[in-house]
């Protein structure tokens, strides 16, 4: 029977102006397709992605056309640590702009999160690996919006094109 040694919270950095998406996947073959999905989704995005490999020669494999963006993600994949986990950095795009391509890649089976904001990982280990069981991404509310937030979101969404 498998043994819990440890659970650690991993900082995950953002750089100025990225995103960055976690999630799960369960084959090297994610590495290209993904590649494929970002770059016929957002013209000009920049990118960087490492995922890591769960078993054969278990190496961190990765892609990317931003040599910074490519060094977090090889990095944060490192530090996390757990099998057929990805790390993807994102600039000149959202995660809104690119999660539904993503979900339609046949090797993901989950994400974990997307987000420019504070983000911390939970993983635990155990005497087989390391593995996700949660993410901390941004900070506690500070109360429920009012009817004048309300207007406010509702223009904002507006103005920068998201909706009507």
């Amino acid at each position: 029977m498998g043994e819990l040694k440890k659970i650690e919270v991993i900082d995950i950095p953002i750089p100025h102006g990225a995103n960055v998406i976690i999630g799960q996947s369960h084959f090297i073959k994610t590495v290209e397709d993904v590649y494929e999905a970002l770059v016929t989704s957002v013209p000009g995005i920049k990118f960087g992605f490492a995922f890591n490999e769960a078993s054969g020669k278990r190496l961190i494999r990765y892609e990317g056309n931003d040599e910074e963006l490519t060094n977090y993600a090889i990095n944060v994949a490192q530090r996390i640590g757990a099998g057929h986990v990805f790390v993807l950095y994102i600039r000149n795009a959202w995660p809104i702009n690119v999660l539904n391509s993503l979900k339609h890649v046949q090797e993901i089976v989950r994400i974990y999160a997307a987000t420019g904001n504070p983000l911390q990982v939970i993983v635990a280990e155990t005497d087989q690996g390391r593995g996700i069981i949660g993410v901390v991404d941004g900070y506690i509310p500070l109360g429920v919006e009012t009817e004048a937030d309300k207007r406010e979101r509702y223009e904002f969404l507006r103005k920068i094109g998201y909706k009507k």
